[in-house]
């Protein structure tokens, strides 16, 4: 199974970010704005996941987890 990988280079410039918080919960966004809260087991999931991961690695999987939050009007 090949590895997914960003076809149009827009991951490199690194446009995600999470930050956990102290109540358990991870909160992710997109060019500064946030786009999305893990909460529970979905947050304690996603922090291993990305724990062993590069910064490529991570980018992917929280463009993937995001899914389709913009339509085409982002700015």
């Amino acid at each position: 199974m090949a590895k997914p990988r960003d076809q149009r280079g827009r991951l490199a410039e690194e446009p995600f970010a999470y930050q956990a918080s102290a109540s358990g919960k991870v909160f992710i966004s997109w060019r500064g704005s946030q786009v999305m809260i893990l909460k529970g087991d979905d947050a304690q999931a996603f922090l291993k996941r990305v724990s062993t991961l590069d910064a490529a690695a991570q980018q992917m999987v929280m463009a993937k987890l995001t899914g389709n939050f913009k339509r085409g009007n982002e700015r």
